[in-house]
């Protein structure tokens, strides 16, 4: 069943990002992020997989490698047997053309392979190395494994996330793997720039998943330094402003609601017939909403349990009351905003017919991105990127044979 615009690849070079090369030697969700967001801009993304591939292909959904197929759009793959005596020397020639080189292995794993930063600036000085960890390559923790779930609650996100007569609550999405991802990109063209004003060298970008998700916490160590005290859950409610909290409407759906600036609480007021509360001592100020939530939103709750949600969502619209529906995913594929907008699309996909996924983010007007090619096999364009690097079909059949590399099903 199609429900969202059918996008059909194009098998031409698009995107900003033309010509830019990149080698993907990353696992998982972070390195995957990075390079999907370079090659949806027409970065030319190589996955340079071991040979049992990537893991994220074991994460499936009735069978089918949905967040492979989701990151790994418009990329390309080439597998290599990493313990094989050889392994290191195709890699390195690879390295010659490329651009940008992506890994996430344990620190020190990069430099027991063979291929230390050193040895690959030394091979191409311009040449951009991304090395993707949970803590740091130094530090006390480097050494330790780190997955986005330790990160999460370690950097401080998951203690303040939930409600405070409860246990602190983990995100229920890839939030530290996708944060890393997206700084990573924002410090892959910071490093192309460089490299472009000023002719410069190449250089090595340490990205941990602990430090972006830490940055996107705002101001939470200035406010302990301030007050001496620890951020508390509160569930929906801000600390910072007031009323902001989801609301259960009337058909056992939700509403979120924000107004946090004067105008708009008191126009939420007057919407709901109680403009008394504007006076209000308890909710006067910004400063005495916050203090009276649970009061404020009793009030505001029970007008909103008295509506369904479409309803509410209504009423509030016209009153220009900051409000919205709390989708789950069936509800986004029935949303107008999201048809109308092609915010997610439908891929053409051998195993789905097609595939819907988020559209390319961001949106630029004048040079956008594009879908080029579906995920790809594993091995799928073995002998593509080899004959790319100087191969010749010789050399590329007896890489195969002495099992060196891998190429994909049908083609050995």
């Amino acid at each position: 069943m199609q429900i969202f615009k059918t996008i059909e690849f194009l098998n031409a070079p698009c995107g900003p990002l033309q010509n830019i090369k990149v080698l993907d030697l990353s696992r998982l969700v972070a390195g995957n992020t990075l390079t999907m967001c370079l090659a949806d801009f027409g970065a030319e993304v190589l996955k340079v997989e071991p040979v049992k591939g990537d893991i994220l292909r074991d994460w499936k959904v009735e069978g089918i490698s949905t967040a492979w197929k989701t990151y790994s759009r418009n990329k390309k793959s080439l597998s290599v047997d990493f313990r094989a005596k050889g392994a290191t020397d195709v890699v390195l020639n690879l390295v010659e053309g490329a651009d940008i080189f992506v890994e996430s292995f344990r620190p020190g794993t990069l430099e027991k392979m063979g291929l230390a930063p050193e040895l690959l600036l030394k091979r191409n000085p311009r040449l951009i190395v991304v090395r993707i960890s949970g803590w740091g390559q130094d530090g006390p923790y480097a050494h330790r494994p780190g997955f986005g779930t330790v990160v999460e609650g370690i950097s401080g996100f998951a203690s303040m996330n939930g409600f405070s007569d409860r246990e602190p609550v983990l995100p229920p999405i890839y939030l530290a793997d996708m944060t890393a991802g997206l700084y990573g990109a924002f410090g892959v063209m910071a490093a192309l720039r460089h490299v472009e004003i000023a002719d410069g060298a190449g250089q090595v970008i340490d990205l941990p998943l602990l430090d972006p998700l830490f940055s996107i916490l705002g101001p939470q160590a200035a406010n302990y330094r301030l007050t001496g005290q620890i951020k508390p859950r509160t569930g929906s409610r801000s600390t910072n402003s007031g009323p902001r909290n989801v609301y259960r409407t009337k058909d056992d759906r939700w509403v979120s609601l924000s107004a946090s600036a004067q105008s708009m609480a008191e126009r939420l007021f007057r919407s709901i017939g109680k403009p008394e509360l504007i006076d209000d001592p308890r909710f006067k100020t910004n400063a005495d909403r916050v203090a009276n939530a649970e009061v404020l939103d009793g009030i505001i709750g029970e007008f909103i349990g008295n509506l369904d949600q479409q309803e509410c969502v209504e009423f509030f619209d016209k009153a220009s009351v900051t409000i919205g529906p709390v989708y789950d995913i069936a509800q986004i594929e029935q949303d107008p905003h999201f048809q109308a907008r092609n915010i997610v699309v439908e891929l053409p996909d051998s195993e789905m017919t097609a595939i819907p996924v988020h559209t390319i983010t961001p949106r630029l007007l004048s040079t956008p991105g594009c879908f080029r090619r579906p995920a790809p096999e594993l091995g799928e364009h073995t002998r593509e990127a080899l004959e790319e690097a100087g191969y010749s079909a010789t050399e590329i059949n007896t890489l195969i044979k002495d099992k060196i590399v891998f190429a994909a099903k049908g083609d050995q």
